[in-house]
């Protein structure tokens, strides 16, 4: 994969974020994203998605996809 796998505060699921070690706060506090930054990287990888046919779009679909069924639709 070419991204990695996130949690964003809103509904945190507790046996991702437990995978992180304790005393690692700062790696904690990077795993976590704003909705509103969930938002901004969801239109990204929809750009990146409509692009073309190739690896690379077809993994960021399956991304966005993933993570608009975690996230609140934007009003």
């Amino acid at each position: 994969m070419l991204l990695a796998p996130m949690v964003v505060r809103t509904g945190m699921n507790p046996d991702v974020t437990s995978l992180i070690p304790e005393q690692d706060t700062a790696a904690r506090h990077l795993e976590l994203l704003t909705l509103e930054e969930a938002h901004d990287l969801l239109r990204l990888l929809q750009m990146i998605a409509a692009e073309g046919p190739d690896e690379l779009s077809e993994e960021a679909q399956w991304f966005a996809r993933e993570i608009a069924a975690r996230i609140p639709s934007e009003n």
